[in-house]
Formats: C-alpha cells, sequence, structure tokens
C-alpha cells in the first residue's frame, strides 16, 4: 500500500489519527473507495464523492446506525461508522471470508432479527432515528436517485405512492417507458392490498442486493449502504432475489424457520421487485422498465 496523501490527510482529519497507507479498492458504482491503515494497526475503509448530494453520506450512515440498534438482539452486523462528513464516510474495514453454509444460515436468522425489531411506521420517522442523525432533511437515496420515505399508514399506500409513482414518473417524462407499460405497473401497485398480506413495519436494509452483503471472515455476513426504512420484510428478501446471492436457499431456508413468512411469499417476491426494476432503469436504462412491466402484468 502506497499513500495518497489527499486522502489520508482527509481521514485523519476526521478520524484524528495518522494514515500511514492507502489503496483504492474497486466495485463501487457511485463512490471512490479507499482502504486505510491507521498508525494504530487498525484498517479502514473511505468512500467519498465530490460533488455528493446533500446530506448523502450522513444518511448512509444514519442508516447503517438505524440497523445496528437491531445487532445486539441478534440482528444483522452492519459495518461500523467511524467518521462521516458531506463528502466522505469512513467505516471499520471487513475482512473477507466465504458464502459458507454456516455463514449463510447465520445471516438469514440474522436478517429475521433485524425485520422482527421493527420500525415506527412504513417510511422513517425521525424522531426514532434519534441523535445519531442530527437535523436530516433529506428523506433518503438509493444509488443517487432520492429516495422518498415520509411516512403512510399502510404499506400498500406507501409501497404505491413513494416506492412505484416517482420512479415511474421520471422514466415518462424521460420517455424511458411507454404510456402502456407504465399503465401496466401502476395497475399492479394500485393491487397492492389484495396481494400483499398486512404486517407491522420491519426494519429494512432497503437496498439489499448481493453488492451490499459482505460475507466475512469467521462465518458471518456484515451489510453495507443501506437504503433503511421501515416497510414489509418481503422487499429485502426480494432484492437479494433479483440479482442473486450465494448460498441464497439456504438463507431463505434459515429466515422462514426464524421468522415464518405468510403463505404464497414465494409468488410474491416478482412483485416486490417492481421498485427496485423502475430504480434501475432510472439507473441505467429502458430494458429495465420493460422487464418492470412484464413482471407487473403477472400479477393482474
Amino acid at each position: 500500500m502506497a499513500r495518497q496523501p489527499v486522502v489520508a490527510g482527509r481521514a485523519e482529519q476526521l478520524l484524528g489519527s495518522a494514515v500511514v497507507a492507502t489503496a483504492p479498492v474497486a466495485g463501487g458504482d457511485v463512490s471512490t473507495a479507499v482502504k486505510l491503515r491507521l498508525s494504530s494497526g487498525r484498517t479502514a475503509f473511505l468512500k467519498t464523492l465530490s460533488p455528493a448530494p446533500p446530506q448523502f453520506f450522513a444518511r448512509e450512515a444514519a442508516g447503517l446506525r438505524w440497523l445496528a440498534e437491531a445487532t445486539p438482539g441478534g440482528g444483522v452486523a452492519t459495518a461500523e461508522v467511524l467518521a462521516v462528513d458531506s463528502d466522505c464516510l469512513i467505516l471499520e474495514w471487513v475482512e473477507a471470508g466465504r458464502p459458507t453454509a454456516e455463514a449463510a444460515g447465520a445471516f438469514g436468522r440474522a436478517l429475521a432479527a433485524t425485520h422482527a425489531y421493527g420500525a415506527s411506521c412504513f417510511g422513517l420517522d425521525e424522531s426514532a432515528l434519534g441523535g445519531s442523525t442530527g437535523a436530516l432533511r433529506v428523506d433518503g437515496y438509493i444509488g443517487r436517485l432520492p429516495l422518498p420515505n415520509r411516512s403512510l399508514p399502510t404499506w400498500a399506500e406507501f409501497h404505491a405512492e413513494r416506492r412505484i409513482a416517482p420512479y415511474l414518473k421520471v422514466l415518462r417524462d424521460k420517455e424511458i417507458v411507454s404510456a402502456e407499460d407504465a399503465a401496466l405497473i401502476e395497475t399492479a401497485a394500485a393491487r397492492c392490498p389484495s396481494i400483499v398480506p398486512e404486517e407491522p413495519p420491519a426494519r429494512l436494509h432497503g437496498d439489499l442486493w448481493n453488492g451490499n452483503v459482505l460475507w466475512a471472515a469467521g462465518d458471518r455476513a456484515v451489510v453495507v449502504d443501506p437504503a433503511a426504512y421501515g416497510g414489509h420484510r418481503e422487499v429485502d428478501l426480494a432484492m437479494l432475489a433479483l440479482f442473486g446471492l450465494p448460498q441464497l436457499p439456504q438463507v431463505m431456508a434459515a429466515y422462514t424457520e426464524a421468522h415464518p413468512l405468510a403463505d404464497g411469499w414465494e409468488d410474491r417476491l416478482g412483485y416486490h421487485q417492481l421498485f427496485p426494476l423502475l430504480v434501475h432503469a432510472c439507473l441505467f436504462g429502458g430494458q429495465y422498465g420493460a422487464r418492470a412491466a412484464g413482471v407487473a402484468q403477472r400479477y393482474l
């Protein structure tokens, strides 16, 4: 590891500890990532984005801390927040392990515990986030996109108005999806009360795809990059299934044993994938919009 003076100096300002070496880390879609070796012997992970959207890293740090409230009770492990500022976030370094069957089972049980820890509403109640966030005035982000999190009384309302409508409007305005495909998706979203069984709000990671699950040493998993809020727990499971996760059957089996799901949950995974498909269409192109319309057709 060499030492990048600018990056090292910024980390030293925030950590109050000398940085003896830095190394770039590949894999991020949004931020630039760097591994830090500190004079204390500790290793850390810095991600930076310039210019970052307002409170971009503050929201991520708040989400990690909110999820970590469930960890002492058996909830999923999160990367510890070491420092955060408007332009960067510094986390503990997670030493890589392998996605063993034991790690997958432990992750499934831990995710079930995090979901069961619950949330105060569908969305985010700022008072529930406590003093760890400061005065956060932005609902949230998923990738670079704004994530509306103002609460609504039911999951069906929240799903339609906060998770489907905003992204579908962007896609329509930019003519990325056709009027016909948009109508299919809107109709499917409106059918949520008859498709998804009612449950209390779960504590969701919110962006739980394969890349945000780090298989760590010691047969455990650590989650990063949340878009956290209170929602229906099947959403996180659907995200895991959408882009694939090593040992997914073991994760699901352990989860359902620890926290059984309502009958028919496997058939509802596609329905819960409408939102991430629309997000991907906004970020990466229209093929995801057409895919969302195809999924929506199955629920009409």
